[in-house]
Protein backbone atom coordinates (compact mmCIF):
# COMPACT_ATOMS: atom_id res chain seq x y z
CA UNK A 1 0.00 0.00 0.00
CA UNK A 2 1.27 3.56 -0.95
CA UNK A 3 2.10 5.75 1.86
CA UNK A 4 -0.42 8.87 0.31
CA UNK A 5 -3.48 9.29 0.27
CA UNK A 6 -5.96 8.86 -2.66
CA UNK A 7 -6.90 12.06 -4.45
CA UNK A 8 -11.06 11.61 -3.40
CA UNK A 9 -12.20 9.63 -0.13
CA UNK A 10 -15.91 9.35 1.05
CA UNK A 11 -16.81 7.68 4.49
CA UNK A 12 -19.94 6.91 3.08
CA UNK A 13 -20.43 3.16 1.86
CA UNK A 14 -22.66 3.95 -0.81
CA UNK A 15 -20.32 6.34 -2.85
CA UNK A 16 -18.28 4.98 -5.55
CA UNK A 17 -14.97 6.64 -3.43
CA UNK A 18 -15.04 4.36 -0.21
CA UNK A 19 -12.32 2.52 0.54
CA UNK A 20 -12.67 0.73 4.09
CA UNK A 21 -9.05 -0.34 4.44
CA UNK A 22 -7.59 3.20 3.89
CA UNK A 23 -10.24 4.56 6.48
CA UNK A 24 -9.26 2.16 8.70
CA UNK A 25 -5.79 3.44 8.77
CA UNK A 26 -6.88 6.78 9.67
CA UNK A 27 -7.15 9.70 7.69
CA UNK A 28 -5.88 13.04 9.10
CA UNK A 29 -7.24 16.65 7.18
CA UNK A 30 -6.16 20.21 7.00
CA UNK A 31 -8.64 22.23 5.09
CA UNK A 32 -7.57 25.84 5.04
CA UNK A 33 -4.45 25.52 7.51
CA UNK A 34 -6.82 23.81 10.09
CA UNK A 35 -7.09 20.05 10.79
CA UNK A 36 -10.78 19.18 10.57
CA UNK A 37 -12.48 15.75 12.22
CA UNK A 38 -16.18 16.43 10.62
CA UNK A 39 -15.06 15.48 6.79
CA UNK A 40 -17.38 13.28 5.14
CA UNK A 41 -15.63 13.61 1.82
CA UNK A 42 -12.95 15.43 -0.09
CA UNK A 43 -11.24 15.73 -3.32
CA UNK A 44 -7.52 17.02 -2.94
CA UNK A 45 -7.39 18.11 -6.64
CA UNK A 46 -10.18 20.08 -6.93
CA UNK A 47 -10.07 21.53 -3.48
CA UNK A 48 -13.15 20.64 -1.92
CA UNK A 49 -14.39 19.17 1.51
CA UNK A 50 -17.81 17.74 2.32
CA UNK A 51 -19.03 18.24 6.20
CA UNK A 52 -22.44 17.47 7.66
CA UNK A 53 -24.63 19.98 8.01
CA UNK A 54 -25.56 20.06 11.72
CA UNK A 55 -28.06 16.65 12.33
CA UNK A 56 -30.13 17.43 9.38
CA UNK A 57 -30.78 14.09 7.30
CA UNK A 58 -31.79 13.62 3.97
CA UNK A 59 -35.06 11.10 3.18
CA UNK A 60 -33.15 8.36 2.87
CA UNK A 61 -31.27 8.76 6.41
CA UNK A 62 -27.90 10.17 5.03
CA UNK A 63 -26.78 13.48 6.97
CA UNK A 64 -27.10 16.11 4.20
CA UNK A 65 -24.15 18.31 3.53
CA UNK A 66 -22.44 21.44 2.59
CA UNK A 67 -19.38 21.41 0.10
CA UNK A 68 -16.83 24.30 1.02
CA UNK A 69 -13.67 25.04 -1.10
CA UNK A 70 -10.01 25.65 -0.42
CA UNK A 71 -6.96 23.63 -0.29
CA UNK A 72 -6.97 20.74 1.42
CA UNK A 73 -4.06 18.52 2.37
CA UNK A 74 -4.42 14.11 3.40
CA UNK A 75 -2.61 11.99 5.33
CA UNK A 76 -2.15 8.66 7.00
CA UNK A 77 -2.88 8.30 10.75
CA UNK A 78 -1.36 4.73 10.78
CA UNK A 79 1.10 3.10 8.77
CA UNK A 80 -0.14 0.40 6.49
CA UNK A 81 0.31 -3.27 7.82
CA UNK A 82 3.69 -4.61 7.73
CA UNK A 83 4.79 -1.30 7.30
CA UNK A 84 7.41 0.30 10.09
CA UNK A 85 6.01 4.12 11.50
CA UNK A 86 7.51 6.92 9.71
CA UNK A 87 9.19 9.85 10.86
CA UNK A 88 6.80 12.91 11.89
CA UNK A 89 8.60 15.83 10.57
CA UNK A 90 5.82 18.30 11.74
CA UNK A 91 6.12 17.10 15.66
Amino acid sequence: MSDTPPDRLSVNPGNPHFQRELLERGIGIRFKGVERRDVEEYCISEGWIRVALGKKMDRKGQPLTIKLTGPVEAWFERPAEGEAPAEDAES
